[in-house]
């Protein structure tokens, strides 16, 4: 992990922590392209959570965006997930 990274995830885990009671419900969002395997990839990084998955294919059908609202323990938590998701080929988290 570079350290532009690096820093991006220590500040968000500072946010979370000042911004939220954990656990918590926290809502990711990602970008793929519009690839079955990408897409089931992300979904699959949720299974037996009881995450609500919501995905929304765009204009031209190139990207698919994938909303996951889960109940996460802690802003560790969230941040492991966003590090496991982050192996998927052309994915963007925002």
């Amino acid at each position: 992990m570079d350290k532009k990274t690096e820093e991006f995830y220590v500040r968000l885990k500072e946010e979370l922590a000042n911004t939220s009671t954990w656990p918590s419900e926290y809502l990711y969002k990602f970008i793929v392209p519009t690839d079955t395997k990408k897409i089931e990839e992300v979904e699959n990084a949720f299974n037996n959570m009881g995450a609500v998955i919501k995905t929304q294919q765009s204009k031209a059908g190139k990207y698919t965006s994938v909303s996951i609202n889960v109940n996460m323990e802690s802003p560790d938590d969230v941040i492991t997930k966003y590090l496991e998701v982050a192996t998927i080929e052309g994915i963007i988290s925002f």
